[in-house]
C-alpha cells in the first residue's frame, strides 16, 4: 500500500479528532468564553454545517489544482483554523474558527479519497479506502478522550493547538513523500462536474449513505445516557465501553475494506441487516449488562464501518472524483445530525429506548435504497452502474505510478 495511504488516515484522523475536541471541552470553552454550554454546543453544530455545505464549495475551488496542491492548501486552512481556534478571545472568533476547520476538514475527506484512488490499481481501491477511512474509526475512537485528556493537563486551548500540530505533521509528510498527480484530466468546468448528481443512482446511493449512517448515530448519540440510566452502569465505565466500541469499529472498518471492491452492495445489504438486528436487540436488552454490551459491540462492527463500500457504490454510480468525494461527506455528515435529530425527538416521546429503534427503521431505509440498483442487476446482468447507459463505471483514471514526489 502506498505510504500516501496512511498520510491520508493520518490527515483524516486530525480533522475527526478536531472534530470531537469540543464536544471534550465544553465546560472549559463556556467558562474561559464566558457563554453558556448550550452556546459552546452550537460550535458542533457550525463545525458540522461547514462540513456539509462549505467542503463542496471548498472541493469545487480546488478541482483544477493538482491533488497535492489542493491537498496542501486545505491542510493550511485546517491548521490556521486550530490556531484561531487556540487563541480565540470571544466566541464570535471561535465560531469562525469551527466554520473555518469544518470546511477544510469536509472537502479534505473527498480530496484525500479522490488522491487514494488514484494511488492504487483498481482491484485496490477498496482496500486502499478502507486503510485511509482507518482514520476515522480511529479518530471516533480516540478524539473524545484524547481531547479531554489535553484539556484537562494543559487547557482547551492546548489541545486545539496539538491537533493543529499534527495536522502540520501530517502536511510536512504530505509535502515530502506525495507524488505528483497531475489535474483530472476529463475534469470540465463546473456545470460538467455537476451533472453527475442528476444520476438517480447516485442520488440513491447518496441517500443510501444517510441512512446508514443515521441509523448508527440514532443510538450512538445516546449510548450513555441508556448505559447508564437504562442499563445501570457508572458513568465512570462508559468511556471504558465507548473505547472497546470504538475497537470494534476499526475491526469491522478493516474487514468491510476487504470486501468493498468486489462485493460493494452485499456488504452494504448484510452490514445494514445486521445492525438493524443488533439495534434491536440493544434495544430489547439494554436492561441486561452482558447482551447490552454484546449488542452495542455489534453496532460498531457494522454500523459506520460500511463506509468503505459505501465510497465504491458512490464512485460506481457516480464518478470517484473530488467533488463526488466530498458531497459523499456531506452526505455522511446529514447522516450523523439526521440519526442525532430523529433519535432525540423519538425520547422526547417516547423514552431513551425509542432511539435504537429508530436507528432500526433508518437500518430497513437504507436497504430500501439497494433495491433499484438489484432489480438493475438482475434485468443487466450487471451490479455496477454505467457512467452513460453502457461500458464500465467511470471512476477517477486509472492508477498512477508512484514516482518521485511532485507539487
Amino acid at each position: 500500500m502506498p505510504r500516501t495511504v496512511h498520510l491520508m488516515a493520518l490527515g483524516i484522523f486530525a480533522m475527526v479528532t478536531s472534530e470531537f475536541l469540543v464536544g471534550g471541552l465544553m465546560p472549559q470553552i463556556a467558562a474561559d468564553l464566558g457563554v453558556s454550554i448550550p452556546r459552546v454546543g452550537y460550535l458542533i453544530t457550525a463545525f458540522g454545517l461547514a462540513m456539509a455545505v462549505g467542503g463542496p464549495i471548498a472541493a469545487t475551488a480546488l478541482m483544477r489544482l493538482a491533488p497535492k496542491t489542493a491537498l496542501l492548501i486545505l491542510f493550511a486552512v485546517f491548521i490556521a483554523g486550530n490556531a484561531l481556534a487556540a487563541a480565540a478571545p470571544d466566541y464570535t472568533v471561535m465560531l469562525l474558527a469551527r466554520v473555518v476547520t469544518g470546511a477544510a476538514s469536509g472537502a479534505f475527506f473527498g480530496v484525500a479519497i479522490t488522491a487514494v484512488i488514484r494511488l492504487v490499481s483498481e482491484d485496490m481501491r477498496g482496500r486502499a479506502t478502507g486503510v485511509a477511512m482507518q482514520g476515522l474509526m480511529i479518530g471516533t475512537l480516540l478524539g473524545l478522550p484524547l481531547s479531554t485528556l489535553l484539556g484537562g493537563l494543559w487547557g482547551w486551548r492546548a489541545a486545539f493547538a496539538a491537533v493543529g500540530a499534527l495536522a502540520a505533521v501530517a502536511a510536512l509528510a504530505v509535502l515530502a513523500s506525495m507524488p505528483h498527480l497531475a489535474p483530472a484530466e476529463d475534469s470540465g468546468g463546473l456545470r460538467d462536474e455537476a451533472a453527475v448528481f442528476r444520476r438517480p443512482g447516485l442520488l440513491l446511493a447518496l441517500l443510501g449513505s444517510t441512512f446508514i449512517i443515521g441509523a448508527t448515530f440514532s443510538a450512538f448519540s445516546y449510548f450513555t445516557p441508556i448505559l447508564t440510566e437504562v442499563t445501570g452502569f457508572s458513568a465512570g465505565t462508559v468511556p471504558v465501553l465507548l473505547l472497546v466500541y470504538g475497537a470494534a469499529s476499526v475491526v469491522g472498518n478493516a474487514v468491510v475494506a476487504r470486501f468493498a471492491q468486489s462485493h460493494t452492495r452485499t456488504a452494504i445489504a448484510v452490514g445494514l441487516v445486521l445492525n438493524a438486528l443488533f439495534l434491536a436487540g440493544f434495544a430489547l436488552f439494554a436492561g441486561l449488562k452482558a447482551p447490552a454490551v454484546a449488542a452495542m459491540v455489534g453496532i460498531g462492527l457494522v454500523g459506520v464501518t460500511l463506509n468503505p463500500a459505501m465510497a465504491m457504490r458512490v464512485h460506481r454510480e457516480g464518478n470517484a472524483r473530488a467533488l463526488v468525494n466530498t458531497v459523499h461527506t456531506s452526505f455522511i455528515t446529514m447522516g450523523v445530525v439526521l440519526g442525532s435529530w430523529v433519535g432525540g425527538m423519538g425520547i422526547d416521546a417516547y423514552g431513551l429506548l425509542a432511539a435504537p429503534w429508530i436507528g432500526v427503521a433508518l437500518a430497513a431505509a437504507g436497504l430500501l435504497t439497494l433495491v433499484p440498483e438489484a432489480l438493475r442487476a438482475r434485468g443487466g446482468g450487471s451490479g455496477a452502474r454505467t457512467a452513460r447507459g453502457g461500458g464500465a463505471p467511470e471512476a477517477a483514471g486509472p492508477a498512477e505510478p508512484v514516482g518521485a514526489p511532485g507539487t
